[in-house]
């Protein structure tokens, strides 16, 4: 038996990659291009251990008749699709995707000032919207991906850094899937085989 069967107990961690709306997803076993951005100078090694998160959480009305006790009929009236994770990675290639993905500016170093990049801390009014890939190892075999391929994101959170002895300052990410008009809210998809 192999050390990581069986597959669909997944215990690793993910990778983030983002790029602007609209970009091609790629296929399930070849590595992002250069399109994409990965999150994190080293990938998954810069998100805490607390790993990445994705929930649907969801709203529903339940109807109850006069005549029972138990519900008769429920319906979801609200859903969403959420992706949270910490990253510990504070460039400011990183910061500005916190930031609405504002520009860096750079300044050279001269013999009287020394080099500098600077970030507008102000996110202003429309909220900056991109396209998500979270990946994983898949639960049906070893060095096989699973993705998690969402075609809008937003950055709904109240990220909040903190510089503490012994503790890295990280930058929480707390996303939230706007809905497309036709892909929904993306796909996941699990790799079950190799290329023939």
């Amino acid at each position: 038996m192999e050390n990581d069967a069986p597959y669909e107990i997944i215990a690793a961690p993910a990778k983030v990659w983002v790029a602007p709306v609209g970009t091609d997803f790629p296929v399930i076993d070849a590595v992002p291009n250069e399109t994409w951005t990965l999150l994190g100078k080293c990938g998954d090694k810069n998100i805490s251990e607390d790993g990445v998160t994705v929930s649907h959480p969801q709203s529903v009305e339940v109807f109850r008749a006069a005549g029972s006790t138990g519900p008769r009929k429920i319906v979801r009236t609200e859903e969403d699709l959420m992706i949270s994770f910490t990253l510990w990675d504070l460039t400011l290639e990183m910061y500005r995707r916190l930031m609405n993905f504002n520009a860096i500016t750079q300044m050279e170093a001269t013999a009287a000032a020394a080099g500098v990049k600077k970030l507008n801390l102000k996110r202003g009014r429309i909220v900056n919207q991109f396209a998500l890939i979270a990946e994983g190892p898949s639960p049906y075999g070893e060095d096989w991906n699973l993705r998690y391929k969402v075609p809008i994101m937003v950055n709904i959170g109240e990220p909040e850094i903190v510089f503490q002895k012994g503790e890295p300052a990280g930058l929480l990410f707390d996303l939230q899937a706007i809905e497309h008009e036709t892909l929904g809210f993306g796909e996941i998809e699990a790799q079950f085989a190799g290329r023939v």
